[in-house]
């Protein structure tokens, strides 16, 4: 019994949620600093970021109790981040609804950064947005993610940024 009543408040809290609480959370002017902060930090470093915020799962991984981690995947995959030349392209996963966080990270930087650390990045994320300093988290994990490919995959002296992705954050 209790674990349908704690399926039904789960899928109620992600029903509850919706767009208008994203916008809430991150307005048009903060999407669009993000944007620029991405496109900055991506002229130092041959990686590529991506940052996805979410209201609330879908139906279909609602039913199968899915957690937000296998979403996160999902999106990695959709949003091409795994398709980059160097495989050095990060996924930074907002799921509203349950305040999760999840960073994805393809094979080249991944190979550099232990899951302690990434973990640790989430945790950081994680307590500016329980405090509702949702810019300031999802900056502070850019900043963050800059610095580990701007450690492991430096731009040459005179390289341009391929800019293999779209820098502005998206928003389901």
């Amino acid at each position: 019994m209790a674990t349908m009543l704690s399926r039904l408040a789960r899928l109620w809290r992600h029903r509850w949620v919706d767009e208008a609480e994203v916008r809430h959370a991150l307005p048009p002017d903060v999407l669009e600093r993000l944007e620029r902060r991405v496109g900055a930090s991506e002229r130092r470093h041959s990686g590529e970021i991506r940052i996805c915020v979410e209201a609330g799962l879908p139906m279909s991984y609602l039913w199968r109790d899915a957690r937000p981690r296998e979403r996160a995947i999902t999106l990695f995959g959709k949003l091409r981040v795994w398709d980059t030349e160097d495989n050095n392209g990060v996924l930074i996963y907002l799921l509203l609804a349950e305040h999760a966080i999840e960073i994805v990270a393809d094979r080249g930087i991944d190979a550099h950064v232990s899951d302690e650390d990434w973990a640790a990045m989430a945790r950081r994320m994680g307590a500016a947005f329980r405090e509702g300093r949702f810019e300031d988290g999802l900056t502070q994990a850019l900043e963050e993610v800059s610095a580990l490919l701007v450690e492991h995959f430096p731009l040459a002296e005179g390289q341009a940024d391929r800019n293999e992705l779209p820098d502005a954050p998206v928003v389901l």
